[in-house]
């Protein structure tokens, strides 16, 4: 179920959509039938899903996802509607346990793994394809320039 305002036949301004429990599943305005702007996105039990901007129906800068718990799960941008530069992602106790450089929904760039916010071992992907792994961090940081890995 929705509710929500039509305009030759197109969605127009704010909408809400219901999941079949009656709770709100996404709320977020249209112009000319196309996502744009704030969108937020729920789980089941009313908990936040996912939050982030669109333009021209396209997932647009920085957006936020949570478990059902409500615990942070991953973080990042889009570009041109894909995931983008770095991501972050999370363990159940809401620490980073790695984070990804990505261009176009793929890892491309340097996946840095950490455990108890250590940083635990290093990945470098192109296109998708891994390329090297250090578990020495020290070869790691002597082989790479860390300027934008802090």
């Amino acid at each position: 179920m929705s509710e929500g305002t039509y305009f030759n036949g197109l969605e127009q301004g704010y909408w809400k959509y219901y999941q079949h429990n009656g709770r709100i599943s996404q709320e977020g305005n249209f112009q000319n039938g196309k996502k744009e702007g704030l969108w937020n996105y729920y789980h089941a039990n009313g908990k936040k899903l996912k939050f982030g901007a669109y333009k021209n129906h396209n997932p647009t800068g920085y957006w936020h996802y949570y478990n059902t718990n409500g615990t942070k799960q991953m973080e990042g941008s889009y570009v041109n509607g894909k995931k983008s530069n770095w991501w972050l992602f999370y363990d159940s106790n809401e620490k980073v346990n790695h984070r990804c450089q990505l261009k176009n929904n793929q890892k491309n760039g340097f996946c840095l793994m950490y455990t108890n916010e250590k940083l635990t071992s290093a990945v470098k992907f192109s296109n998708g394809k891994k390329i090297k792994e250090w578990t020495d961090l020290a070869s790691f940081k002597k082989e790479n320039n860390l300027n934008d890995l802090k």
